[in-house]
């Protein structure tokens, strides 16, 4: 899921090319922190996950990173979707909205997941923390970088989506079982999906 999802987020940051630089830093400090944690669940299948509890350190650390790239206020995907936003015709933000959207939708799936107090069965490192720690900081941290983003419109929109999102997700999503082949995420082919998503980002960047 992680892999494709990079794949949407393309949009963002070549729709509005000018300020994508604090957009692709808000991805990457993201994903860097979501790939470590999948690392460290229990299972990368959510139908077992959503039997199965979690550490509250664990989940602590994905609603976090789910916040951010959901774009939720007091953390750098809020500035950076908005940030972005402001530099659309309108056409390409209803398209972008969408995607926000599927975003929120996409990671309610970490941040419903059953959770209670105990450790991991897996061992973790001192190390693995300091790496999280600083990661999800930056998120609040490079937050700072467009705090004119803070208005209420800004804010009431953003809930809106993430509110959507997870309605959609509650109701709709969580009941299906959709399971996308691990295949699809090997590397040859994400080039390929990726080379074909770049063609039509492009194309809606020029349209």
């Amino acid at each position: 899921m992680l892999a494709f999802h990079t794949i949407s987020q393309l949009g963002f940051i070549l729709a509005a090319p000018v300020v994508s630089g604090f957009y692709t830093l808000t991805h990457g400090l993201v994903k860097s922190s979501l790939f470590l944690l999948a690392g460290v669940l229990p299972s990368r299948n959510f139908k077992e996950l959503q039997q199965q509890s979690i550490p509250n350190s664990l989940w602590i650390a994905l609603v976090v990173a789910s916040f951010s790239i959901s774009g939720f206020p007091l953390l750098s995907g809020f500035g950076a979707k908005a940030l972005t936003m402001k530099n659309l015709v309108p056409w390409q933000e209803i398209i972008i909205n969408l995607v926000a959207v599927g975003t929120a939708i996409s990671f309610a799936k970490f941040i419903f997941l059953p959770h209670a107090g105990g450790e991991s069965k897996q061992k973790l490192t001192i190390g693995f923390w300091t790496a999280i720690i600083l990661l999800l900081a930056a998120l609040f941290l490079s937050n700072a970088v467009y705090v004119e983003a803070y208005n209420i419109p800004n804010i009431i929109k953003a809930l809106a989506v993430i509110g959507a999102g997870w309605w959609l997700y509650l109701g709709v999503f969580k009941k299906l079982s959709l399971k996308l082949s691990r295949a699809w995420e090997q590397f040859d082919n994400l080039v390929g999906m990726m080379s074909i998503m770049l063609v039509l980002l492009f194309w809606m960047v020029l349209a």
